[in-house]
């Protein structure tokens, strides 16, 4: 088996006297084998989303304009893995002499990315319960997500990752959710994913795993405690 908890169900009965009749609730928890967690704006700062490449642009002082319709043509090939940060940087910056370096660039690419503390250890005391498989499910290109996931010790986190970057899908596109569902070899229902935007929940629930929408880390523990996930 690929997760260590066993499956429970509890069932917590509540009844009220109504004259002759008694009413019974049912209510049943179905306790989730599996978390998957997107990583930028969930764990860390986006890697390389609009606001770091808004700060990139001024701090380098490209042209956003024509930065961006570049990009646009690219990024889905460089969030797939099928081109490079070489050649990524080729089409949309060193297209032309610059006033900077390529390792410049890429320092600074790199540079951006910052940790959530709190969240990052919350995962990690749900990973150390041994009760949960563990993974992401992430759009990230190939050289920021190997650079991020060292830095930041996710693999003592998660034993998964499925980030297109590996995949060759990205979110929210259904093969990315199905791809998990069926390398985990985890019931939909008993899985729950974790992302900061609403559009990436809309597949995984489709396919019937819980869903929860991170915005703060305390609403993060109530939305899992309610799904009776606990550390």
């Amino acid at each position: 088996m690929i997760y260590t908890d066993s499956y429970l169900v509890h069932q917590l009965f509540s009844f009220k006297q109504n004259g002759s009749r008694i009413d019974w609730e049912l209510r049943t928890e179905m306790q989730i084998h599996a978390l998957f967690w997107d990583v930028g704006g969930v764990l860390l700062s986006n890697a390389w989303d609009r606001s770091e490449r808004l700060a990139a642009l001024e701090h380098f002082r490209l042209d956003e304009e024509e930065f961006h319709s570049r990009h646009e043509m690219v990024i889905s090939s460089f969030e797939r893995g099928k081109i490079t940060l070489d050649e990524y940087l080729d089409r949309t910056v060193f297209y032309r002499n610059r006033p900077f370096t390529r390792d410049e660039f890429r320092n600074y690419m790199f540079s951006l990315s910052q940790p959530m503390p709190d969240v990052l250890a919350f995962a990690r005391s749900l990973a150390d319960s041994g009760k949960y498989f563990m993974s992401t499910i992430n759009n990230e290109s190939l050289e920021l997500n190997l650079h991020r996931i060292e830095k930041y010790g996710l693999r003592q986190i998660f034993r998964l990752f499925v980030s297109s970057c590996f995949v060759g899908v990205r979110k929210p596109e259904s093969g990315i959710y199905h791809l998990a569902i069926e390398i985990t070899q985890v019931d939909p229902e008993k899985c729950c994913f974790i992302d900061d935007r609403a559009l990436n929940l809309e597949c995984a629930s489709k396919l019937g795993m819980r869903t929860i929408q991170m915005q703060t880390l305390e609403q993060l523990r109530e939305e899992l405690g309610k799904l009776g996930v606990r550390s």
